[in-house]
């Protein structure tokens, strides 16, 4: 997770589409974000910066996950089955800073360390709206899906990866890769079709970790 909100943390509507689709498989799931300070505080009711005011990522994450929340840091690749990033700007400004500095942007050392733990080591890895943009930074030549957003698809096409249109209930699969993403509110749809997009995606995650114990 990336902090609480969809302007300056978590999208919460997809994080939680997230864990109820993973909770309807009878599988478990662990929630982590970076301790750090977000870049701003967004006030949601006007869509500006709150100006003096100092939230914590991972404070803020924890009320999505109900308080049940660790450090990234502590994120350990051996431990888990599969990885899934919801997105939000968030994503954008916290696990990278995609939203600030686009085709020159970098990626969180924790969450850079992560995706490449899970690579190594043959597990799927599920991401959505804006977050596959980290996906496709770290791991050049892979394909995403951001539906058909152009900047954000200049910037993927930037790093060597390649951006596939995709409809908001609709994933792609990266085989090779073991990426999953869907393009959720990138699409700008309504609620019911963003939890259908995200739900195939989690349940296309769980399906390649069986496959890959196959």
């Amino acid at each position: 997770l990336s902090g609480c909100g969809v302007n300056d943390g978590s999208e919460i509507h997809e994080a939680v589409s997230a864990l109820i689709s993973i909770s309807q498989t009878g599988a478990q799931y662990k929630c982590f974000a970076p301790n750090i300070d977000q870049l701003h505080v967004i006030n949601h009711a006007v869509g500006a910066v709150a100006e003096g005011e100092r939230r914590n990522v991972l404070v803020e994450s924890a009320r999505i996950s109900r308080g049940d929340i660790a450090d990234i840091s502590q994120l350990s690749s051996k431990l888990y089955d599969a990885l899934i990033i919801p997105g939000g700007f968030g994503a954008a400004k916290h696990l990278c800073n995609y939203a600030l500095e686009h085709e020159k942007m970098t990626v969180l050392p924790d969450m850079e360390r992560v995706l490449r733990e899970f690579h190594a080591e043959k597990k799927p890895i599920g991401l959505c709206c804006i977050s596959a943009i980290i996906a496709a930074k770290v791991f050049p030549g892979c394909s995403v899906t951001i539906g058909n957003d152009e900047s954000t698809t200049k910037a993927i096409i930037s790093f060597g990866s390649k951006n596939i249109n995709k409809k908001v209930d609709e994933v792609l699969i990266d085989k090779e890769h073991l990426l999953v993403t869907t393009p959720a509110y990138m699409t700008n749809q309504p609620i019911h079709k963003i939890f259908e997009g995200v739900n195939r995606m989690v349940k296309n995650v769980l399906q390649l970790t069986k496959e890959e114990d196959l």
